[in-house]
């Protein structure tokens, strides 16, 4: 299982892009979801997540910006990001199923290989 982004790119400060994730092979319902970032030099950040019961959370550097949401019937996550800053310049993971016991990046299972957003000013 290999959750398969996209949507990533270049944009300039102030602008959008939307990031969709594919995960196949899983009950796509039934998993926690959520949307990591590593910028250069910098640890992984939780931008966004989605619980199976839709509990969403979102990191205060994004809350107001980027919507999270997901559509289970086709098994894919989306993060639409607003009024991209230079400083949301990173690579985004799309993750998922959470791991009871664990925390941080390692209550995921599993990872995509990430998608690249370059905000420029």
């Amino acid at each position: 299982v290999r959750p398969v982004e996209s949507g990533g790119g270049s944009v300039q400060a102030g602008g959008s892009l939307e990031l969709v994730c594919v995960v196949s092979g899983i009950i796509f319902g039934a998993c926690d979801v959520g949307w990591y970032r590593q910028a250069l030099g910098k640890e992984r950040e939780l931008v966004a997540s989605i619980t199976s019961e839709d509990v969403f959370t979102y990191s205060d550097s994004v809350k107001g910006r980027f919507s999270i949401s997901r559509d289970n019937s086709k098994k894919t996550l989306y993060l639409q990001m607003n009024n991209l800053k230079t400083e949301d310049t990173a690579v985004y993971y799309c993750v998922a199923c959470g791991r009871a016991g664990l925390s941080g990046p390692n209550y995921y299972t599993y990872w995509g290989h990430g998608t690249q957003v370059t905000v420029s000013s």
